[in-house]
């Protein structure tokens, strides 16, 4: 069985509150509406796990394709 450390609780337990903060900063927002709190919650969660993730500008990766390493091999044959 695996036990999750007490860093890790702590660690969960800010990111829960962080998207608890930003769901309720979103309810106030849109009028405070009843009824649509697993969406705030969602919407929340969402923007503050994207802000912990690292963007890649452009969509692009930094992987070579496939067509670009053959290339490559065709170039060191010839």
């Amino acid at each position: 069985m695996s036990e999750i450390s007490e860093v890790e609780q702590s660690m969960d337990q800010h990111l829960s509150d962080r998207i608890r903060e930003r769901a309720y900063q979103i309810w106030v927002a849109s009028g405070s509406p009843h009824g649509d709190a697993e969406q705030h919650w969602l919407t929340a969660e969402r923007e503050i796990l994207a802000a912990l993730t690292p963007a890649v500008p452009n969509g692009r990766t930094k992987r070579r394709t496939d067509r670009a390493v053959s290339k490559q091999v065709n170039a060191r044959t010839i």
